[in-house]
Protein backbone atom coordinates (compact mmCIF):
# COMPACT_ATOMS: atom_id res chain seq x y z
CA UNK A 1 0.00 0.00 0.00
CA UNK A 2 2.39 2.37 0.87
CA UNK A 3 4.29 2.04 -2.90
CA UNK A 4 0.51 2.80 -3.96
CA UNK A 5 0.38 5.84 -1.82
CA UNK A 6 3.33 7.22 -2.38
CA UNK A 7 2.81 6.71 -6.56
CA UNK A 8 -0.19 9.17 -6.42
CA UNK A 9 1.79 12.40 -4.96
CA UNK A 10 3.57 12.65 -8.31
CA UNK A 11 4.40 16.25 -7.51
CA UNK A 12 7.07 15.26 -4.81
CA UNK A 13 6.90 15.37 -0.68
CA UNK A 14 3.38 16.90 0.39
CA UNK A 15 2.37 20.07 1.10
CA UNK A 16 2.23 21.22 4.78
CA UNK A 17 -0.42 19.83 6.63
CA UNK A 18 -0.81 16.71 4.37
CA UNK A 19 1.91 14.67 5.45
CA UNK A 20 0.23 12.64 8.61
CA UNK A 21 -2.65 11.88 5.98
CA UNK A 22 -0.31 10.63 3.77
CA UNK A 23 1.09 8.53 6.23
CA UNK A 24 -1.99 7.85 7.72
CA UNK A 25 -3.38 6.36 4.52
CA UNK A 26 -0.02 4.72 4.42
CA UNK A 27 -0.59 2.41 7.46
CA UNK A 28 -4.70 2.06 6.56
CA UNK A 29 -5.56 4.16 8.82
CA UNK A 30 -8.56 5.60 7.23
CA UNK A 31 -10.37 7.19 9.53
CA UNK A 32 -7.79 8.97 10.81
CA UNK A 33 -6.51 9.96 7.87
CA UNK A 34 -10.01 11.34 6.14
CA UNK A 35 -10.15 13.20 9.61
CA UNK A 36 -6.00 14.73 8.76
CA UNK A 37 -7.69 15.60 5.29
CA UNK A 38 -10.37 17.18 6.60
CA UNK A 39 -8.21 19.53 8.77
CA UNK A 40 -5.94 20.23 6.44
CA UNK A 41 -9.19 21.15 3.70
CA UNK A 42 -10.56 23.74 6.46
CA UNK A 43 -6.75 25.06 6.50
CA UNK A 44 -6.92 26.05 3.51
CA UNK A 45 -5.07 23.08 1.38
CA UNK A 46 -6.36 22.37 -2.01
CA UNK A 47 -5.50 21.69 -5.11
CA UNK A 48 -4.34 18.78 -7.33
CA UNK A 49 -2.52 16.99 -4.26
CA UNK A 50 -5.57 16.74 -1.96
CA UNK A 51 -7.82 15.61 -4.87
CA UNK A 52 -5.20 12.48 -5.07
CA UNK A 53 -5.76 11.90 -1.59
CA UNK A 54 -9.11 12.03 -1.69
CA UNK A 55 -9.76 9.96 -4.64
CA UNK A 56 -7.65 7.60 -3.01
CA UNK A 57 -9.16 7.79 0.38
CA UNK A 58 -12.59 6.80 -1.09
CA UNK A 59 -10.70 3.87 -3.19
CA UNK A 60 -9.25 2.14 -0.19
CA UNK A 61 -12.84 2.68 1.62
CA UNK A 62 -14.45 1.04 -1.16
CA UNK A 63 -16.49 3.34 -1.78
CA UNK A 64 -16.71 3.23 -5.77
CA UNK A 65 -18.86 5.72 -6.50
CA UNK A 66 -16.68 8.21 -4.78
CA UNK A 67 -13.33 7.14 -5.95
CA UNK A 68 -14.64 6.52 -9.61
CA UNK A 69 -15.74 10.06 -10.03
CA UNK A 70 -12.74 11.51 -8.57
CA UNK A 71 -10.34 9.01 -10.16
CA UNK A 72 -12.19 9.63 -13.63
CA UNK A 73 -11.99 13.31 -13.03
CA UNK A 74 -8.10 12.96 -12.36
CA UNK A 75 -7.43 10.73 -15.21
CA UNK A 76 -9.17 13.48 -17.33
CA UNK A 77 -6.95 15.74 -16.47
CA UNK A 78 -3.68 13.29 -15.81
CA UNK A 79 -4.71 11.03 -18.97
CA UNK A 80 -1.29 9.22 -19.43
CA UNK A 81 -0.73 8.46 -15.65
CA UNK A 82 -1.37 5.05 -16.00
CA UNK A 83 -2.44 4.31 -11.92
CA UNK A 84 -5.23 6.78 -12.06
CA UNK A 85 -6.59 5.26 -15.19
CA UNK A 86 -6.02 1.92 -13.67
CA UNK A 87 -7.92 2.91 -10.08
CA UNK A 88 -10.92 5.02 -12.39
CA UNK A 89 -10.74 1.82 -14.10
CA UNK A 90 -11.29 -1.16 -11.58
CA UNK A 91 -13.68 1.49 -9.28
CA UNK A 92 -15.91 1.58 -12.68
CA UNK A 93 -15.12 -2.14 -12.94
CA UNK A 94 -16.80 -2.56 -9.08
CA UNK A 95 -19.54 -0.36 -10.19
CA UNK A 96 -20.63 -2.98 -12.69
CA UNK A 97 -19.80 -0.32 -15.66
CA UNK A 98 -17.79 -2.91 -18.01
CA UNK A 99 -17.98 -0.99 -21.01
CA UNK A 100 -16.56 1.95 -19.11
CA UNK A 101 -14.07 0.03 -17.34
CA UNK A 102 -12.99 -1.58 -20.39
CA UNK A 103 -11.84 1.87 -21.90
CA UNK A 104 -10.26 2.95 -18.73
CA UNK A 105 -7.75 -0.20 -18.68
CA UNK A 106 -7.37 -0.11 -21.81
CA UNK A 107 -5.85 3.15 -21.74
CA UNK A 108 -4.12 2.28 -18.49
CA UNK A 109 -2.31 -0.74 -19.95
CA UNK A 110 -1.46 1.59 -23.22
CA UNK A 111 1.06 3.75 -20.59
CA UNK A 112 4.11 1.95 -20.54
CA UNK A 113 5.07 0.81 -17.14
CA UNK A 114 1.31 -0.35 -16.04
CA UNK A 115 1.08 -2.45 -13.55
CA UNK A 116 0.06 -6.23 -13.25
CA UNK A 117 -2.82 -4.79 -11.69
CA UNK A 118 -3.90 -2.81 -14.28
CA UNK A 119 -3.64 -6.02 -16.73
CA UNK A 120 -5.74 -8.12 -13.93
CA UNK A 121 -8.60 -5.89 -13.74
CA UNK A 122 -8.66 -5.21 -17.66
CA UNK A 123 -8.87 -9.57 -17.81
CA UNK A 124 -12.00 -9.16 -15.35
CA UNK A 125 -13.60 -6.16 -17.27
CA UNK A 126 -13.47 -8.39 -20.29
CA UNK A 127 -14.87 -11.21 -18.50
CA UNK A 128 -17.68 -9.30 -17.95
CA UNK A 129 -17.86 -8.47 -21.69
CA UNK A 130 -17.45 -11.88 -22.59
CA UNK A 131 -14.80 -10.94 -24.37
CA UNK A 132 -13.29 -14.19 -24.04
CA UNK A 133 -9.53 -13.44 -26.26
CA UNK A 134 -9.18 -10.53 -24.81
CA UNK A 135 -9.68 -11.84 -21.42
CA UNK A 136 -7.15 -14.18 -21.63
CA UNK A 137 -4.67 -11.76 -23.20
CA UNK A 138 -5.08 -9.39 -20.55
CA UNK A 139 -4.47 -12.61 -17.82
CA UNK A 140 -0.95 -13.97 -19.80
CA UNK A 141 0.14 -10.51 -19.69
CA UNK A 142 -0.54 -10.39 -15.90
CA UNK A 143 1.50 -13.71 -14.86
CA UNK A 144 4.32 -11.87 -17.42
CA UNK A 145 4.12 -8.95 -14.96
CA UNK A 146 3.38 -9.97 -11.65
CA UNK A 147 4.40 -13.62 -11.40
CA UNK A 148 3.40 -15.80 -8.48
CA UNK A 149 -0.25 -13.74 -8.03
CA UNK A 150 -3.29 -15.40 -6.53
CA UNK A 151 -5.08 -12.75 -7.67
CA UNK A 152 -4.68 -13.42 -11.24
CA UNK A 153 -4.50 -17.25 -10.88
CA UNK A 154 -8.01 -17.04 -9.36
CA UNK A 155 -9.53 -14.36 -11.54
CA UNK A 156 -7.95 -16.26 -14.91
CA UNK A 157 -9.66 -19.71 -13.28
CA UNK A 158 -12.68 -17.64 -12.80
CA UNK A 159 -12.63 -15.96 -16.13
CA UNK A 160 -13.00 -20.39 -17.16
CA UNK A 161 -15.51 -21.28 -15.10
CA UNK A 162 -17.51 -18.27 -16.56
CA UNK A 163 -17.41 -20.30 -19.87
CA UNK A 164 -17.68 -23.62 -18.65
CA UNK A 165 -13.91 -24.55 -19.20
CA UNK A 166 -13.91 -26.53 -15.98
CA UNK A 167 -10.81 -28.94 -16.28
CA UNK A 168 -8.50 -26.00 -17.66
CA UNK A 169 -9.86 -23.76 -14.59
CA UNK A 170 -8.80 -26.10 -12.18
CA UNK A 171 -5.06 -25.81 -11.92
CA UNK A 172 -5.42 -21.92 -12.01
CA UNK A 173 -7.65 -22.21 -9.23
CA UNK A 174 -5.58 -25.12 -7.28
CA UNK A 175 -2.76 -22.33 -7.63
CA UNK A 176 -4.41 -19.71 -6.27
CA UNK A 177 -5.33 -21.23 -3.32
CA UNK A 178 -1.58 -22.48 -2.69
CA UNK A 179 -0.66 -18.84 -2.71
CA UNK A 180 -3.50 -17.37 -0.35
CA UNK A 181 -5.17 -19.93 1.62
CA UNK A 182 -7.08 -17.50 3.60
CA UNK A 183 -8.95 -16.19 1.03
CA UNK A 184 -12.14 -17.53 1.24
CA UNK A 185 -13.75 -16.18 -2.53
CA UNK A 186 -10.57 -18.61 -3.85
CA UNK A 187 -11.48 -21.44 -1.91
CA UNK A 188 -15.01 -20.99 -2.94
CA UNK A 189 -14.14 -20.84 -6.53
CA UNK A 190 -11.86 -24.22 -6.15
CA UNK A 191 -14.81 -25.97 -4.58
CA UNK A 192 -16.86 -25.17 -7.16
CA UNK A 193 -14.41 -26.11 -10.06
CA UNK A 194 -14.34 -29.46 -8.19
CA UNK A 195 -17.39 -29.98 -7.73
CA UNK A 196 -17.96 -29.25 -11.38
CA UNK A 197 -15.66 -31.69 -12.36
CA UNK A 198 -17.05 -34.52 -9.70
CA UNK A 199 -20.67 -33.77 -10.51
CA UNK A 200 -19.73 -33.77 -14.08
CA UNK A 201 -21.82 -30.70 -14.93
CA UNK A 202 -23.29 -29.75 -18.25
CA UNK A 203 -20.53 -27.98 -20.01
CA UNK A 204 -21.21 -24.81 -22.59
CA UNK A 205 -21.19 -25.97 -25.97
CA UNK A 206 -19.69 -24.37 -28.97
CA UNK A 207 -21.71 -21.21 -29.69
CA UNK A 208 -24.16 -21.73 -26.92
CA UNK A 209 -25.97 -18.27 -25.67
CA UNK A 210 -25.31 -17.08 -21.74
CA UNK A 211 -29.07 -18.04 -21.06
CA UNK A 212 -29.14 -21.38 -23.00
CA UNK A 213 -26.29 -22.90 -20.91
CA UNK A 214 -28.14 -21.33 -17.63
CA UNK A 215 -31.04 -23.05 -18.64
CA UNK A 216 -29.36 -26.51 -18.59
CA UNK A 217 -27.67 -25.68 -15.77
CA UNK A 218 -30.35 -24.73 -13.73
CA UNK A 219 -32.25 -27.93 -15.49
CA UNK A 220 -29.28 -30.27 -14.18
CA UNK A 221 -29.49 -28.64 -10.25
CA UNK A 222 -33.06 -29.28 -10.33
CA UNK A 223 -32.86 -32.87 -11.52
CA UNK A 224 -29.65 -33.21 -9.15
CA UNK A 225 -31.73 -32.07 -6.28
CA UNK A 226 -34.72 -34.10 -7.02
CA UNK A 227 -32.64 -36.83 -6.90
CA UNK A 228 -30.81 -35.97 -3.45
CA UNK A 229 -27.51 -35.22 -5.05
CA UNK A 230 -26.86 -31.79 -2.86
CA UNK A 231 -23.74 -31.09 -4.21
CA UNK A 232 -23.99 -31.64 -8.01
CA UNK A 233 -27.37 -29.00 -7.06
CA UNK A 234 -25.55 -26.50 -5.20
CA UNK A 235 -23.09 -26.73 -8.01
CA UNK A 236 -25.19 -26.27 -11.09
CA UNK A 237 -27.21 -23.25 -9.49
CA UNK A 238 -24.34 -21.23 -8.57
CA UNK A 239 -23.07 -21.56 -12.15
CA UNK A 240 -26.05 -20.98 -13.51
CA UNK A 241 -26.10 -17.60 -11.59
CA UNK A 242 -23.03 -16.69 -12.92
CA UNK A 243 -24.27 -17.81 -16.69
CA UNK A 244 -26.80 -15.47 -16.83
CA UNK A 245 -28.41 -12.65 -15.22
CA UNK A 246 -31.95 -14.08 -17.35
CA UNK A 247 -32.40 -17.15 -15.07
CA UNK A 248 -30.67 -15.28 -11.65
CA UNK A 249 -34.00 -15.24 -9.65
CA UNK A 250 -34.68 -19.18 -10.57
CA UNK A 251 -31.45 -20.11 -9.82
CA UNK A 252 -30.83 -18.36 -6.90
CA UNK A 253 -34.26 -19.37 -5.39
CA UNK A 254 -33.18 -23.16 -5.77
CA UNK A 255 -29.76 -22.41 -5.03
CA UNK A 256 -31.52 -21.02 -1.47
CA UNK A 257 -33.88 -24.13 -1.06
CA UNK A 258 -30.86 -26.60 -1.39
CA UNK A 259 -28.86 -25.41 0.54
CA UNK A 260 -31.20 -24.68 3.48
CA UNK A 261 -31.97 -28.91 3.40
CA UNK A 262 -29.79 -30.77 5.86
Amino acid sequence: MIALVAALLLAGEPAPGLGDAVQALHAGRLEQARLMLDTAIKAGAKGDEVDRLLAEHAYLSRDWGLAFARYEKLAALHPNESLTLERAGIAAFQLRKPDRAATLLRAATAVPGASWRAWNALGAAADLQKDWDAADAAYVRAHDLGGEQAQIFNNHGWSLLLRGEWNEALPLLEKAAALDQKARRIADNLELARAALAENLPRRRPGESDSDWAARLNDAGVLAAAGGQRQRAIAAFAQAIEASSQWFERAANNLAIVEKRD
